[in-house]
């Protein structure tokens, strides 16, 4: 293992410059308004500054996990401030027909049944879908092994497809055989 790579300023104008725009992103996606993000990006790079020396490489899946957390401590300190949406109204925000709002057919049916998977089912679809992150970084924002991401995800998929499939309509009832056998 080689000597670690300087972290001065120009190293953090380099990540600040690459990563900035989807930290704040990020926060778009999760908080009420542009300024709520665009705190929340600069308090995340605030802390990579201090612990420049803990932060990967790849430095956005690290970001990602820091504003994860800040968020998390938010919501908890706050319990339901008034500038804070829950996680499961932030995309609402968008209308279709708006500037840089998804447009095609069934936006609305696939936010109502993300709405109603739980905030853990819902970041790691986020993390995947909207942050376009490979499965070992969002397990690193998850903060868990790439295993339990991947199968996390693989569960979450499930439930949405699950949730997706009730919201064009309940599954027509089977009428239940004496004998399942005799159906073979």
């Amino acid at each position: 293992m080689g000597p670690p790579r300087k972290r001065d300023e120009e190293w953090f104008t380099r990540i600040y410059t690459a990563d900035y725009a989807h930290v704040l992103k990020y926060g778009q996606r999760r908080l009420a308004d542009m300024e709520a993000a665009a705190e929340l990006a600069q308090e995340v790079f605030v802390i990579a500054w201090r612990r420049r020396r803990e932060v990967p490489d790849r430095s956005l899946p690290w970001l990602y996990g820091v504003a994860r957390r800040l968020l998390a401590n938010e919501w908890r300190a706050r319990r339901g401030a008034p500038d804070v949406l829950p996680m499961t109204d932030a995309g609402l925000l968008q209308k279709p027909g708006v500037p840089g709002a998804d447009a095609t057919v069934g936006v609305a049916d696939l936010q109502a049944a993300l709405a109603t998977l739980t905030d853990l089912d819902q970041e790691i679809l986020r993390l995947v879908g909207w942050e376009e992150l490979t499965v070992s970084e969002a397990a690193q924002v998850l903060g868990c092994t790439r295993t339990t991401a991947a199968v996390r995800l693989h569960r979450a998929r499930r439930r949405l497809n699950d949730a997706m499939s009730y919201r064009s309509g309940p599954p027509a009832k089977q009428p239940l055989l004496a004998n399942p056998r005799k159906a073979m």
